[in-house]
């Protein structure tokens, strides 16, 4: 069942190495659910090698999940929001440094560009954290993000309290209803979500 047929959805992806794999995959899926996903890359993706993969790599398999070039600049993404391009701009993975952009309105790469644009509008953003300080310095921008017009969240948990306590990682497999509820302008609930 196609749940998210003629969904435009612009698939931001800050450089969360080691959650790239999982965002790949997310596409597939939000692609075989209906969705017209367009990929926008941050810098670090396509310029450093990790051993999660090389920048080569990563371009083939993000081009490869969502059957869409890339948006790689500034100016490749500013159109967005004046032409209306998508219906939800996700960001996925959303770093702690990427959110904290967000929250203090600093616009400096393709990922935060798309925000911008798409807020602009009043239009929907959908952010799925992953960061092992959002519940340390970083929680003051996680809650004025909570606080914001048009910014939704897939719902996240705790990954690992023991061993990192300030860590929050968020739910991809529950990607498909929570793009369905941000494009209603609705968050999905519950928010947060424990990690068994």
């Amino acid at each position: 069942m196609q749940e998210l047929k003629g969904v435009r959805i612009g698939a931001a992806m800050a450089a969360s190495h080691c959650n790239l794999s999982r965002a790949v995959a997310t596409i597939k899926e939000l692609v075989e659910a209906g969705a017209e996903v367009t990929p926008i890359v941050s810098r670090s993706i396509l310029t450093v090698e990790t051993r999660f993969g090389t920048p080569d790599y990563w371009r083939e398999q993000i081009t490869a999940a969502a059957n869409h070039e890339m948006l790689l600049s500034i100016p490749d993404v500013e159109p967005s929001g004046p032409k209306h391009w998508f219906d939800v701009v996700l960001v996925m993975p959303c770093t702690g440094n990427t959110l904290a952009k967000i929250a203090n309105a600093i616009n400096d790469s393709p990922v935060t560009m798309a925000v911008k644009a798409q807020l602009r509008n009043g239009r929907p953003v959908l952010l799925a954290p992953t960061s092992n300080d959002l519940l340390g310095m970083n929680a003051m921008n996680l809650g004025r993000l909570l606080a914001a017009r048009n910014i939704f969240f897939v719902p996240f948990g705790q990954d690992d309290p023991m061993k990192k306590p300030r860590s929050l990682d968020a739910h991809l497999e529950l990607m498909v209803p929570s793009v369905k509820a941000a494009v209603r302008g609705e968050q999905i609930q519950p928010m947060l979500v424990p990690w068994n």
